[in-house]
């Protein structure tokens, strides 16, 4: 029996910029952490003295006779990808609902390939996990899927990385503890209630990256995580970024008509006349899990002022995708 223990990812600036419409143009960037929220996944061996040789539970349970039957496309795609044909029962645990903006189907993907590595005696390095969880969405799935995603699963903690056609740099910002501590305690995270479909949103972001539509605001994103970088890797005031995520929000909102929308807007005017100083909807927008930067002084009044949304707590991650059980 094998188990993986993946995290979450929460982006800060750069979104949008590592879909390879734009990076493979003018280079991608994210500023991003893991989260102290995971997805589990068990691969075990499937017992002979059953009349369907794969099983995979998560919302549902499947029966299967051959891998061709599975439904679940990502584990459908890996099995076929690493040609494992023997029996083989996986189950599937996230602690966050999916579909809201924390990189959950990338957090499985990364999860499920290492499980299956390790499940095959293999050990895989942190770059090429990544490398392979994308190649599985992008080109075998077919999905329209950045890169950051695969890359924070697999590689982990708070990073600066860097998208450069086949490249993935990666510039940590584990050197500065203090700094990455107080900003841990001045985030907020709160659930809209929202689950929403990134392929609802993401094909215009793209078709409008392609018309060199949004270009300027995914230019500006991308100069932000420098931006980002520098504020956390010096002694600038830890309320820049709070105000940097205010601004990065308002460019957010222009790469898709679908991003936001009167209610969401509303949430966040809220959080903001409570003493938020900037925040933004995660991953492609339309709900899901808002962040908001807080400082201390101020975290009981937007608490109390968003009390129609439930608050998730939440911590840094710093190891990415593991396998934490193998016998």
């Amino acid at each position: 029996m094998i188990i993986s223990k993946t995290p979450l990812r929460i982006s800060f600036f750069g979104g949008g910029t590592d879909y390879p419409d734009f990076f493979q143009k003018h280079g991608g960037a994210v500023l991003s952490t893991t989260v102290d929220k995971y997805v589990y996944i068990t691969v075990n061996k499937m017992s002979q003295i059953t009349d369907f040789p794969y099983k995979v539970t998560y919302s549902k349970t499947e029966k299967c006779h051959s891998i061709d039957e599975i439904q679940h496309p990502s584990v459908k795609a890996c099995l076929q990808y690493l040609g494992i044909k023997e029996g083989i029962e996986i189950h599937i645990v996230n602690e966050l609902p999916a579909k809201t903006g924390l990189g959950s189907s990338s957090s499985f993907t990364v999860g499920l390939l290492n499980a299956l590595h390790a499940y095959q005696g293999k050990k895989i390095d942190k770059i090429q996990l990544a490398k392979m969880a994308i190649h599985v969405e992008q080109d075998i799935i077919g999905e329209k899927v950045g890169v950051q995603d695969q890359s924070a699963a697999a590689i982990g903690g708070f990073n600066k990385l860097e998208f450069l056609s086949n490249q993935i740099l990666v510039n940590p910002l584990a050197n500065y503890p203090d700094k990455l501590s107080a900003l841990d305690d001045n985030l907020m995270l709160f659930y809209t209630g929202i689950q929403r479909f990134a392929e609802d949103i993401i094909p215009q972001q793209i078709e409008n990256t392609k018309n060199s539509v949004i270009v300027p605001d995914l230019l500006s994103l991308k100069s932000m995580v420098d931006t980002g970088y520098e504020i956390l890797s010096s002694n600038a005031p830890l309320s820049d970024f709070g105000v940097l995520l205010d601004e990065a929000w308002r460019h957010k909102k222009r790469l898709s008509k679908v991003i936001s929308n009167d209610l969401l807007d509303d949430i966040y005017a809220i959080a903001i006349e409570c003493g938020a100083l900037g925040g933004k909807l995660l991953g492609a927008g339309g709900g899901g899990f808002y962040l908001f930067y807080v400082e201390k002084e101020n975290q009981r009044k937007v608490k109390k002022g968003l009390s129609h949304l439930q608050e998730i707590p939440f911590h840094f991650d710093t190891k990415g995708s593991q396998i934490v059980f193998a016998e």
